[in-house]
């Protein structure tokens, strides 16, 4: 039966083809720009690691002054001081943890014709790799001995592997900074996360990391750092704001608990410890710890930008819009094909077969408008990507947008077609029949 339906829907789409035609457009440019907007959203907003976002947490301490503004802000900082930091770390109260910070390098290739040039880096400890799941096409990572004993050894990407020695053949050379020459023991895989959630203070989404260095390592040599950093005083540190005592937060803290009861055991460690900061006269304000998995981290720094949110609204209210028109003009169609329906009851159709086969061509026309509106949803992710903001290089088409498209729009036809539909089979057969 439901084949029958389609030749009659089919047979629809010759009648009235400038109110089909206004159908399947209204649709197409609904579902365009809302999976435009819906696609970025969910690229946005995604578990950048979801088989660990649940096991890695980030940890907040409070070791500010008090100041005349302490009773106004109820966030601790959003990263660690170098102290607190390498003291957590020394301690080891989780199942692994890792310190870190972006920094820049200048690298000095071999060969006189060659000019030095900017490398992007990471400072990071050993248990960052399996921490994250980072993956390495050749070599290994450095152990937490070398970070020990500021060891200089270094992780580097393909690229860089290729533009310094000519072949991805990188283990074991020699990568040359004006402060030291590293040994390479490892080279980077394809790894991406994003957003880049465990660093938020510097381009959240991109930037390529071309080096990994022990964090020890670049304190020791006084690397180049960048990211942001929040002090609330002068350092008497002969390292300056970057210094172990410096009374300043600039580094992002990460640990890996396996189970719900380490993450409250962890939770109540950072209170234990602040307490014990606080009585040593370090920290001043009350104890304000926290610590958020990776969704709860991204949530609480809003990693969608608000005006993603809002075109994404908006372009739900606009599909609305698209739904009552279509609703109209359905209403249209169906009602100028009294006669036929008529006709068809008088011969034995019950309602519930006018309402099927006029749900069935509101089926079909929402499949058309979600062919033409998946180009207009393409057409609308390139605008996107021509954008200047650092996450507009994302949108992309996916698999997930594919299907959604087609969902959506065969899903909005068919609510759109169930008044329509319930207004034909309202039709009485009798009257028709006499008008004829």
């Amino acid at each position: 039966m439901f084949g029958y339906y389609l030749q009659l829907a089919w047979r629809g789409f010759g009648r009235n083809k400038v109110l089909t035609t206004l159908m399947v457009l209204t649709i197409a440019v609904g579902i365009g720009a809302t999976m435009t907007t819906l696609g970025l959203y969910f690229v946005l907003s995604g578990d950048p690691i979801p088989r660990k976002s649940q096991q890695l947490f980030y940890p907040q301490l409070e070791p500010r002054s008090l100041g005349k503004d302490a009773t106004l802000e109820s966030d601790p900082l959003e990263q660690m001081t170098r102290y607190d930091a390498e003291e957590l770390l020394r301690q080891e109260r989780a199942d692994r943890q890792a310190v870190m910070t972006a920094g820049s390098v200048t690298v000095l290739p071999t060969g006189s014709a060659a000019q030095p040039f900017r490398a992007m880096a990471r400072y990071t400890s050993a248990d960052f790799f399996p921490m994250f799941e980072v993956p390495l096409a050749a070599g290994n990572a450095w152990s937490a001995a070398e970070d020990d004993s500021r060891a200089l050894v270094a992780v580097i990407d393909r690229k860089l592997a290729q533009r310094l020695y000519g072949s991805e053949d990188a283990i074991g050379k020699e990568l040359r900074l004006p402060q030291g020459v590293f040994r390479v023991v490892g080279l980077l895989g394809s790894w991406k996360p994003t957003p880049r959630f465990y660093d938020l203070t510097s381009q959240r989404y991109g930037g390529d990391e071309q080096v990994l260095l022990p964090f020890s390592s670049s304190r020791a040599l006084k690397l180049d750092t960048q990211g942001s950093m929040n002090c609330w005083g002068s350092s008497d540190d002969g390292d300056g704001n970057r210094g172990l005592t410096a009374p300043c937060a600039w580094l992002q803290y990460w640990v890996e608990l396996d189970t719900p009861q380490k993450a409250g055991d962890y939770l109540k460690y950072l209170a234990d410890y602040s307490d014990t900061q606080r009585a040593s006269g370090r920290f001043e304000r009350p104890t304000n710890v926290r610590l958020h998995n990776v969704m709860g981290w991204l949530d609480f720094n809003r990693i969608v930008p608000n005006d993603v949110r809002l075109q994404m609204w908006l372009a739900f209210g606009f599909l609305l819009v698209c739904l009552i028109n279509t609703v109209s003009l359905l209403l249209a169609k169906f009602l100028r094909r009294s006669g036929e329906i008529g006709v068809r009851r008088s011969l034995g159709a019950s309602r519930a077969d006018i309402f099927k086969q006029c749900l069935t061509e509101a089926g079909l026309i929402g499949l058309a408008g979600g062919v033409l509106g998946l180009g207009f949803a393409a057409m609308g992710l390139w605008l996107i990507r021509q954008q200047p903001d650092e996450y507009a290089k994302l949108a992309q088409m996916d698999v997930t947008t594919l299907w959604m498209t087609f969902v959506l729009a065969v899903g909005v036809s068919l609510v759109a077609g169930l008044l329509p539909a319930w207004r034909a089979m309202q039709i009485p057969p009798a009257l028709q029949l006499k008008s004829q």
